[in-house]
């Protein structure tokens, strides 16, 4: 029993500790399938996005937003506890050598108690180890206990600084791409004079954008739970949106940013397989086409009116088609999993952006950003 009590006490001991190693401390992807950390988050998220299913949608998103942060104190404390169990078990595979003063009989509830002070650098002395072996497990889990909360005090800073460097491209969006986003709008809002140099910019800088959103959340998976300060806004949705530009730019015969977009569209889509993975959420074919033929028309006959000349032969269509292929399959699953909705490539609707409402009124009477010298229509597509 004791023999049991040491081994099962070790090997609980060796796999927490390597999964907090694996998940705080190693800068990469991990891709072995049995992990403490990935059981955790598949057994809790999965439950969690079922029961806020039915509610409005406001207030799933409010529901779902709770979820990372909670995710991740919940984690820390699973840690935790296991940790105290397992040199618990350690005490009780020695014998329990300890003295009480109380005189009760030593129990393995004392042993748990034993750790969880000495685990949380307590220092309250009321139960002692006797033995050297004793001793030294009591000291080396006061030095664990302390290195954890070390660690723990480094990591959570740095999601929330990942956190906020994602969020500042997203919300610079808003007023270029509409809320929420789409590729349509976003062209056609840099059609004015010296539009089409911003929009090579924009690509550049989102290029970069999907390198450090791929390092960082593949280091931090964790990171991907995380929603955006709105609800008509998400990493996966703008991220797609950048997809969607660099596609019809690379499908149209203008030659605007087309290198730029080609860099672009590779990063971005390394970002998606990468993260999908992660999840193990494989390719899937989608069931609804996101640009049906009419709608590919009717988004050609607008960018055209604003000076973007997509072409209309079979063979770019054909080009666009398998360009989308390459990253829908990938885009799909994510936002089922993880409960975002992805982007129109046309605009639904006269949508006032995000800069444009405030909270004591549905909106603030401010136009939309126009092309110079164009005239403003009701509804642009």
């Amino acid at each position: 029993m004791r023999l049991f009590a040491a081994i099962s006490g070790c090997a609980l001991l060796l796999v927490i500790l390597w999964d907090a190693f694996e998940t705080m401390v190693l800068p990469r992807r991990v891709a072995r399938q049995f992990r403490l950390a990935r059981l955790f988050y598949r057994g809790t998220w999965l439950p969690w996005r079922a029961l806020v299913h039915w509610l409005p949608r406001k207030k799933r998103e409010l529901h779902l937003s709770f979820y990372g942060p909670l995710s991740l104190l919940f984690l820390l404390a699973l840690w935790a506890v296991g940790l105290i169990i397992g040199f618990a078990l350690m005490h009780l595979g020695l014998g329990s050598r300890i003295n009480s003063p109380d005189g009760n009989p030593i129990s393995f509830l004392t042993d748990v108690y034993l750790s969880g002070t000495t685990f949380f650098t307590l220092g309250l002395g009321d139960v002692v180890p006797r033995g050297s072996l004793a001793r030294i497990l009591v000291v080396t889990e006061a030095g664990m206990g302390f290195g954890f909360l070390a660690v723990v005090i480094g990591y959570l800073p740095v999601i929330y600084q990942s956190f906020s460097r994602r969020e500042v491209n997203i919300s610079l969006l808003d007023a270029r791409a509409g809320s929420p986003p789409s590729a349509g709008e976003l062209l056609r809002r840099h059609s004015q004079e010296g539009g089409r140099e911003e929009l090579c910019k924009l690509l550049a800088d989102w290029e970069r954008w999907s390198a450090e959103l791929m390092e960082s959340h593949l280091s931090y998976p964790v990171l991907c739970y995380f929603r955006s300060q709105h609800s008509n806004q998400s990493w996966l949705a703008s991220l797609t949106t950048i997809l969607d530009t660099c596609a019809l730019l690379m499908a149209s015969r203008d030659h605007i940013c087309k290198y730029q977009s080609e860099l672009t569209f590779a990063m971005a889509r390394h970002a998606f397989v990468d993260l999908a993975q992660i999840f193990i959420a494989g390719p899937q074919q989608p069931g609804k086409d996101r640009l049906p033929p009419n709608e590919l028309a009717r988004l050609r006959t607008n960018l055209v009116a604003e000076g973007f000349h997509l072409s209309d032969d079979p063979e770019a269509d054909l080009r666009l088609r398998e360009l989308r292929q390459v990253y829908e399959p990938y885009v799909y699953p994510l936002a089922d999993y993880l409960c975002m909705d992805l982007p129109p490539f046309i605009p639904t609707g006269k949508l006032a952006d995000n800069w444009q409402t405030t909270a004591w009124s549905k909106s603030v009477s401010l136009p939309v950003p126009e092309p110079a010298g164009k005239i403003q229509h009701e509804d642009h597509f």
